[in-house]
């Protein structure tokens, strides 16, 4: 056995589990917890216990509880950025195309649009610092720009101020994972894997309706 893997077995990894699975547990348990609990408040024996893990792990794999909240985010941010800028480059960004990434990343991460609310929009501190400096500019600060050049090829309606339209596409993927609580039994949403695709359907719809010229 090498002197990597006796570390980390004297640390508390698990025998049978990979590395690269046991980082996604934690992942996945940090995701939740500080959606549900908030970062403050969520400890790291609360992480290490969801994951079943040592909480030593925690610092091994990531470094600080600050830096597994950013890793998080990166998880699941990173992707859509980088295909945006793929639409970018290959000039297939349309409104539906943008809305079928969002709504992508939100499907596969439920707890993070609840999360950047708790710790961003209503935590002013580093991470909405960071947010703004890393995250904000490639998701949503590029749609503006975007749809602009979709304007200009004739492809959306000019009479349209993208900053605003930009902003309610976001908000018509990402709002209703937030509603969740209460949309579901208050207004009965099929928050099933086919009712979410219905509603991405509607949304595309609505979309190319309301933004063709």
């Amino acid at each position: 056995m090498s002197n990597l893997n006796k570390t980390e077995r004297a640390r508390g990894r698990p025998a049978d589990m990979p590395s690269g699975e046991l980082q996604e547990n934690l992942l996945d348990a940090a995701e939740q917890l500080f959606a549900e609990k908030g970062f403050a408040a969520t400890s790291i024996r609360e992480l290490a216990d969801a994951a079943g893990v040592n909480p030593a792990l925690v610092h091994y794999y990531f470094g600080s509880k600050k830096k597994l909240l950013i890793a998080v985010m990166d998880r699941a941010l990173m992707p859509i950025a980088k295909r945006i800028g793929e639409l970018k480059e290959s000039g297939g960004a349309s409104a539906a195309n943008f809305a079928s990434l969002f709504f992508e990343m939100a499907t596969v991460h439920p707890a993070m649009p609840k999360l950047v609310v708790r710790e961003v929009m209503m935590s002013a501190g580093d991470m909405r610092e960071l947010f703004v400096q890393k995250y904000a500019p490639r998701l949503g600060g590029a749609l503006p720009g975007l749809l602009a050049r979709e304007q200009r090829l004739g492809r959306i309606n000019p009479a349209l101020a993208t900053p605003n339209a930009a902003l309610m596409l976001l908000s018509l993927c990402v709002f209703p994972f937030i509603a969740r609580p209460v949309a579901e039994p208050g207004m009965g949403i099929d928050y099933s894997e086919a009712g979410l695709v219905g509603y991405l359907e509607q949304v595309q719809l609505l979309l190319d309706k309301g933004m063709r010229p």
